[in-house]
């Protein structure tokens, strides 16, 4: 497996000279580095009127490993080849590296960029990318690929630090300034080309230019609002942030978001990235995003919700307070239904994740959780009644999937005898680490020495815990029998929240597309579109017809002649009769969206009649193109769903004289954009009469 680091930007508030100055006293070695044993140049190559310097080196690196490695290896130093190509009159350095011993059996690729500011030019910027590919180390592949990752981040922390050394040494020599370069006013010599086995301590500069492309993280932006990250936790930021970028372009997170689910599965890419796509794909079709605005709290939950807001903790993260034992839980749920408490709890979740980003700007600090005080005084059997214990445990599996790493520490007061009980019910779905985070105080214990006061200041201790601070929380109650709703009325809205969305979801099976149909009464008509990939790879294809297909029939038939539950959602409109180019005819070119991408964009139709929007299952270039099958592919075959996939998806037509602007910006006007982006920007590009954005 190909192991690959990305640094974000680190910023030197010094001009691009002087860091060059700095950065070329490092060789021909570097005392703050000392498995760096020395370095030769074996090529350096100047242009003609000397803006651009070509510097190869010859690099000797101790093997830093066991003793048991080098014996296997059979080597004590390591050689790699360092480039550096320096553009004086662009203010640029590149820099690349690869191996040249086990250059057979490893791969080792680093690039570096030493850039001026886009925003400051009197700064420099520094970018680092690499990539280990061990094909094979003597049968200790792993081992190596741990060992090597371990001595890469360890040297990525000390590349700051040699830097800033070495403009310390030049401020001492007096040497705080360094002029910029400038074409020379006489004829410039003939260019020259030369090998040398050694090089003078001070000599020689190298640099290239790399342009910065759109999105960068810096690292400073990383210490202020998102704390202290190792190297390779910074790479998996920047990594997870970049493949966002590219498949779900608009609807961005903020990378406080992203990096709670990063944190939720310990910094593993591929897992964060899986629970993180499943997650804006709920908000998206839930329109958890303007929940805030659009939902109205009941009047009961204001007088019978005994939950709020107070203040903050020690460390500056939000404090949340729930009397639970003081909740008529029964009540609540006899009359508002489940579906009311689970908005609730999500709006409670939301205001925390904005009381954090407000926090961190008000206490110069990164906050990214909350702290929840649990008063039990007065729990007791009624509150284990099992719909309101089983509404709160699909109220828990919600919240664990959507909101990881978001709380801080719960603290639960009070604890009565009845609480093991309820404990065992409940901690079973919750998340391991979100369990080390709960601390229980039983009676009075939490009024002694570890208990609230560790945690919270004095002042703002609550009354009804012994502290002198009002708390603005409802006493709660039992909610009056005359509130409670039928059974009958809770049942048909109980999972109203799940299926009151503008989206539809469709199953694509392999050899049954799902087919939408839309009939088109006007010319210059708009359909847009706007879907997410939830599963698979799929091929997305729009097709026209003069005549209306049959009526939509659902297929029931899956892959292989397996049976589909009647309820999967899957229409087939193309009769198999129907020949393309004469009974119908496709007016844009597939588009194939890979698992995990967002796509929206438009058609502007030219023909009255029916337009068919296809969704058809995708083939891996490994299925389709070898002879003979692999076992892999052998026993996916043998698998229903490895031919399935889900897409979710919304369409509307504007109207031509209801619609302004230019035809090939266009984009849905209900897409769920997510507000946990910064900005939601769209980008989009013309595709024949369409725009299609991924």
């Amino acid at each position: 497996m190909v192991q690959q680091y990305q640094s974000p930007v680190r910023v030197y508030k010094y001009p691009f000279e002087l860091i060059m100055a700095a950065y070329v006293r490092r060789f021909p070695n570097c005392p703050l580095i000392p498995i760096f044993v020395d370095s030769e140049v074996v090529k350096e190559e100047h242009s003609d009127d000397g803006a651009t310097v070509f510097i190869e080196r010859r690099c000797k690196v101790e093997a830093d490993a066991p003793r048991l490695f080098k014996r296997m290896a059979g080597v004590d130093y390591l050689y790699f080849i360092h480039k550096n190509t320096l553009d004086r009159r662009e203010r640029a350095l590149h820099i690349e590296v690869v191996n040249e011993t086990f250059s057979n059996r490893v791969i080792v690729h680093e690039i570096c960029n030493y850039t001026v500011h886009p925003e400051n030019e009197e700064w420099t910027c520094f970018e680092q990318t690499a990539s280990l590919d061990i094909k094979s180390f003597f049968g200790f592949e792993n081992a190596a690929e741990k060992l090597a990752m371990k001595q890469y981040a360890n040297s990525i922390k000390k590349g700051k630090e040699i830097i800033e050394y070495y403009l310390k040494e030049l401020e001492d020599e007096g040497v705080t300034h360094v002029p910029r370069w400038s074409p020379p006013q006489a004829p410039p010599p003939t260019s020259q080309s030369h090998s040398t086995g050694s090089e003078s301590k001070h000599s020689g500069l190298a640099l290239g230019c790399i342009g910065l492309v759109d999105y960068k993280l810096d690292a400073d932006y990383i210490r202020r609002y998102l704390g202290d990250l190792t190297p390779l936790q910074e790479s998996c930021l920047i990594r997870l942030r970049q493949w966002l970028q590219e498949t779900h372009k608009g609807k961005i997170p903020k990378d406080q978001h992203v990096l709670r689910f990063l944190r939720a599965r310990d910094f593993n890419l591929e897992k964060a990235r899986e629970i993180l796509c499943q997650s804006l794909t709920w908000r998206k079709q839930h329109q958890v995003d303007f929940l805030l605005d659009s939902w109205e709290r009941p009047q009961l939950l204001h007088d019978y919700y005994t939950g709020g807001w107070h203040h903050h903790d020690r460390d500056g993260r939000p404090l949340y307070i729930l009397r639970l034992g003081q909740m008529d839980t029964k009540g609540l749920v006899r009359a508002l239904g489940e579906e009311s408490l689970l908005r609730q709890v999500l709006s409670i979740n939301e205001e925390g994740l904005r009381r954090c980003e407000e926090n961190t700007r008000v206490f110069g600090r990164p906050i990214s959780c909350w702290t929840c005080l649990v008063d039990l005084e007065g729990l007791n059997m009624r509150h284990l009644w099992r719909p309101g214990v089983k509404a709160l445990l699909r109220i828990i599996e919600v919240v664990e999937a959507n909101y990881p790493e978001t709380l801080g520490c719960l603290l639960i007061l009070r604890a009565p005898r009845v609480f093991p009980v309820l404990w065992t019910l409940v901690s079973p779905f919750i998340d391991e680490n979100t369990r080390k985070k709960f601390l229980v105080y039983a009676a009075n214990d939490y009024q002694g020495p570890g208990g609230l006061v560790d945690y919270i200041d004095r002042e703002v201790i609550p009354d009804f815990l012994g502290g002198d601070c009002l708390c603005e929380i409802p006493e709660g109650g039992m909610v009056p029998k005359s509130l409670y709703r039928t059974a009958e009325t809770l049942e048909s809205e109980e999972l109203r929240l799940w299926t009151d969305t503008i989206y539809k979801t469709a199953s694509v099976f392999k050899g049954a597309p799902h087919e939408l149909l839309i009939e088109i009464s006007e010319p210059s008509s708009v359909i847009t579109w706007d879907f997410d990939v939830c599963k698979g790879d799929v091929i997305f294809n729009i097709y026209h017809s003069r005549r209306a297909p049959q009526p939509p029939k659902r297929d029931v038939q899956g892959a292989h002649g397996s049976i589909v539950s009647p309820a999967t959602n899957n229409m087939q409109l193309i009769d198999r009769s129907w020949i393309l180019g004469q009974d119908y005819s496709m007016v844009e070119t597939a588009l194939t969206c890979k698992e995990g991408e967002s796509v929206q964009g438009s058609h502007v139709t030219r023909w009255p009649g029916f337009y068919i929007l296809q969704w058809r299952f995708h083939c891996s270039p490994a299925c389709s193109t070898s002879s003979l099958p692999r076992v892999d592919d052998v026993l996916a075959s043998l698998q229903v769903s490895s031919h399935k996939c889900k897409v979710m998806f919304y369409t509307e037509v504007l109207g031509s004289k209801d619609f302004r602007g230019s035809m090939t910006s266009l984009e849905s006007s209900h897409s769920g954009f997510s507000q946990l982006s910064a900005a939601t920007t769209t980008s989009s590009q013309s595709q024949s009469s369409s725009t299609v954005s991924r």
